[in-house]
């Protein structure tokens, strides 16, 4: 799983490089995990600039401007909070693409509406935000391996659209 994951990093890095983007993240269930992907990478700290890690609610309000009545109504794992994630953190940090993810990696928390492995996969640019949601199977370590390979794919896929920067 780490060489598919460190295969999408590189791509990443390359295409912002060619295209000049700036990449952020905004994390909860993965724990940072596609950041620690993008800087193992030589070079990325010309394309990557910032993260942050909103496990809690609370944080997700007071670091990315979340309402906490919009957390409460919708649920901290939801399309809109993965769309917020990603809006609010490609402002905050003056990013070109965010990257932001929230989900339930088990094995406790989920119900049966959100069972363990849901996740919403939230891609920004300062023309769209695009979210879509995945069920994930395995323990926790794969849910999260697999979402942040599946992220890191979608932005990849997105920047692809982008014209080279001269």
């Amino acid at each position: 799983m780490w060489e598919k994951i460190n295969k999408q990093s590189e791509i990443l890095l390359n295409q912002c490089l060619e295209k000049k983007l700036i990449v952020t993240t905004a994390e909860s269930c993965t724990g940072g995990m596609i950041a620690s992907s993008i800087v193992s990478i030589s070079g990325s700290s010309t394309i990557f600039k910032s993260s942050v890690v909103t496990y809690s609610n609370d944080m997700k309000s007071k670091i990315l401007n979340i309402p906490l009545k919009i957390i409460n109504e919708n649920g901290a794992v939801s399309k809109i909070i993965a769309y917020d994630m990603a809006s609010n953190v490609l402002n905050l940090m003056n990013a070109d693409i965010s990257i932001a993810v929230t989900g339930i990696a088990g094995p406790s928390g989920g119900s049966k509406n959100k069972p363990v492995g849901l996740v919403y996969i939230g891609i920004g640019t300062k023309k769209n935000i695009i979210t879509k949601e995945y069920l994930f199977k395995g323990n926790r370590l794969k849910i999260r391996q697999e979402t942040t390979l599946e992220a890191l794919k979608l932005s990849n896929e997105i920047i692809e659209s982008f014209k080279k920067v001269n």
